[in-house]
């Protein structure tokens, strides 16, 4: 039995120390994540001889994100989520093992079928979000979020130098630099599952019980044994906040696959070096998990919706900026705007979300969302290919404008409706 402890309005020590197991968990797994977005598209390369194919990767992500995320929702609502998220991470870790192996086999299929297993892994570790939602009161949700996603920075800057480990084991053994870097994955992995199994209590317990960890929080009424209704995914779509909270988040996930993908080309095209397209690539990363925790205290101090529309309206503006732009500066700036703008519809829309859904639904409904994302992001890596070869890279650019303005029109769409019944 653990002992809630807190004082005034503050956050309980018990609590810290589990976001801070989470944070650091999300790290570990992180350095993977990087690394398949990194050297992702040189894999293909290596196995396939195939520069068409090089977007394969990343559009697995998006696969695995629409397959996986629902179901592990219903595991973590059943269950309690550190199960389904020591079951998620530890997918991860056979997928960089299958991965490695595949690598050094020079083997297609083997990829193919390592990194299906290693984004599954990766897509069921997102109920991280959900267990720190349910650990903290509404008014700090998005600022545990941010909490959370910081730890992605952490990995950020990890991936880089499990990669040059990598390099200098490959020059004194001849083995694969790109198959090296997955075989030692697992021991990051490993210790972030060590670090979720010292979570106590599950954090869905927490969430269902947050007036014992918060003094001052008052819960919403309880209904009686039996009246609780079952969980239903059109009540999300039913459900104008909601709704928009899931357009918002498919449309930062569909708008940065196209980006992240045009980036690279537009650089490319432009003559910069690898080395460049590389630096643009960590400004990106940086505006998606540098600025975590004070978009969440925004979030929290000023609403979901001041945060959300402003971050499509960001990513909207940075597409923009890459599609048209010439110069190094200007595209990664636009790929930066692309990642920040990411990053508070993200937080925002998943703190909604939360904020609208009884703690034993939380698990899936943030998985009807995160599987909305998942097939934005494949539905962006099928199109990117085509509109870069059969018309430009501007119209690819377009495309990416086109799905954040999605969200922003249907927002404009209630409001009006609002006004005419007013």
């Amino acid at each position: 039995m653990h002992k809630p402890v807190a004082r005034g309005s503050g956050i309980p020590p018990l609590i810290k120390r589990n976001t801070a197991l989470f944070a650091l968990s999300q790290s570990f797994i992180g350095a993977g994540t990087q690394l398949a977005y990194g050297i992702g598209p040189l894999m293909v390369l290596a196995v396939t001889g195939s520069a068409s194919l090089a977007g394969l990767t990343v559009g697995l992500f998006g696969v695995s994100r629409f397959l996986v995320s629902y179901p592990i929702g219903q595991i973590t609502d059943r269950f309690g989520r550190n199960p389904g998220i020591l079951f998620g991470q530890g997918l991860a870790m056979l997928g960089t093992l299958l991965t490695g192996i595949a690598m050094l086999l020079n083997s297609a299929v083997g990829l193919t079928f390592g990194m299906i297993v290693f984004t599954m892994g990766v897509s069921a570790g997102q109920q991280l979000r959900v267990a720190a939602a349910d650990m903290y009161p509404p008014r700090m949700r998005g600022m545990a979020l941010g909490f959370i996603a910081t730890g992605s920075l952490v990995g950020v800057a990890t991936s880089p130098l499990v990669m040059a480990l990598a390099e200098m084991v490959s020059q004194r053994t001849g083995y694969s630099a790109l198959g090296l870097p997955w075989l030692m994955m697992p021991a990051l992995i490993l210790a972030g599952m060590a670090l979720v199994t010292f979570v106590r209590p599950d954090p869905k317990e927490i969430g269902m019980n947050l007036q014992r960890y918060y003094p001052d929080y008052t819960p919403p009424p309880q209904r009686a044994a039996g009246e609780a209704p079952a969980f239903n995914s059109w009540d999300l779509v039913r459900n104008v906040p909601t709704r928009l909270a899931i357009l918002s988040n498919c449309a930062g996930q569909g708008n940065m696959a196209i980006v992240m993908v045009l980036t690279s080309l537009v650089l490319s095209h432009h003559g910069h070096s690898l080395t460049a397209i590389t630096i643009s690539h960590m400004f990106h990363s940086a505006g998606m998990f540098a600025f975590t925790i004070p978009i969440g205290w925004a979030a929290d101090r000023y609403g979901r919706e001041q945060v959300m529309y402003p971050g499509v309206a960001i990513a909207l503006v940075g597409a923009l900026f890459v599609a048209f732009a010439e110069g190094f500066v200007s595209v990664t700036l636009g790929t930066f705007l692309v990642g920040l703008g990411w990053c508070a519809a993200n937080v925002a829309s998943t703190a909604m979300i939360a904020d609208h859904v009884e703690t034993q639904h939380r698990g899936r409904a943030i998985g009807v969302s995160e599987s909305g994302g998942g097939a934005m992001t494949v539905l962006a890596a099928i199109v990117t290919g085509p509109l870069v070869e059969c018309a430009s890279l501007p119209a690819a650019g377009i495309a990416a404008v086109l799905i954040a303005v999605v969200p922003l029109a249907a927002l404009a769409w209630v409001k009006l409706a609002q006004r005419r019944a007013a």
